[in-house]
C-alpha cells in the first residue's frame, strides 16, 4: 500500500500516515528505505506523483548529487512525450533488469556459502540438499578457499563500512 502524502496549496506536503508535514528530502529517504509514495493535491486530489518525484530528482541534480546530461534533457523537452515515453520505458526496462541481475547474484551466493558450509557461519539461510558435505581434510586447495572466503569477509566488512560512512555523511 503507498504511502499518501497530501500536498498542499501552500506547498506543504503532509504525511498521513504519520500524522506530520515532511520536505521533500523526507519523501526521498522514505522511498530509499523501500516505501511507495503516493502524493495527492488536497484540494482538488489530482496525482502529483510523478511531479513530486520529479522534483526530488531536479533538487538532486541542484545539489550535484546527480547528473543528467544537458543534451538529454534538451532531447527530453525536444521531443515531447514520444521522447519521455520512450525513456520510461527504457529506464523501468533497465530497472527490472537490474533487480533481476542483483536477485540472481543473491541467490547463487547463498547457494555458493550453503553448499560450502559457510551459510549457517555468517547467519545466512542454508539451501536444502545442496549436494554433498565438502570434505573437511585439510590440504592446499581447503587452506586457499579458507584464505579467498577471509579476504572476501575483510572486504565486505570494509564495503560495509564505506556505505554506512557514506549514508552518515549525506545526512
Amino acid at each position: 500500500m503507498a504511502y499518501v502524502i497530501k500536498r498542499y496549496s501552500n506547498r506543504k506536503l503532509y504525511d498521513t500516515q504519520e500524522s506530520r508535514y515532511v520536505t521533500l528530502e523526507e519523501i526521498e529517504e522514505m522511498i530509499r528505505g523501500g516505501r511507495e509514495i503516493s502524493v495527492i493535491d488536497a484540494a482538488s486530489g489530482e496525482d502529483l506523483t510523478s511531479v513530486t518525484l520529479t522534483q526530488i530528482i531536479l533538487e538532486n541534480e541542484r545539489n550535484h548529487r546527480a547528473n543528467l546530461p544537458s543534451a538529454f534533457l534538451h532531447q527530453l523537452i525536444k521531443h515531447g512525450e514520444a521522447w519521455q515515453d520512450f525513456v520510461q520505458k527504457s529506464m523501468r526496462s533497465s530497472i527490472e533488469g537490474i533487480v533481476s541481475s542483483q536477485r540472481d547474484v543473491e541467490r547463487v551466493f547463498r547457494d555458493w556459502t550453503a553448499r560450502s558450509g559457510w551459510g549457517a557461519a555468517m547467519g545466512m539461510p542454508t539451501v536444502q540438499n545442496a549436494g554433498p558435505e565438502p570434505k573437511r581434510e585439510g590440504g592446499e586447495e581447503a587452506e586457499k578457499l579458507r584464505e579467498e572466503v577471509a579476504a572476501l569477509r575483510d572486504r565486505l566488512r570494509s564495503l560495509e563500512e564505506r556505505l554506512q560512512k557514506r549514508k552518515a555523511d549525506s545526512k
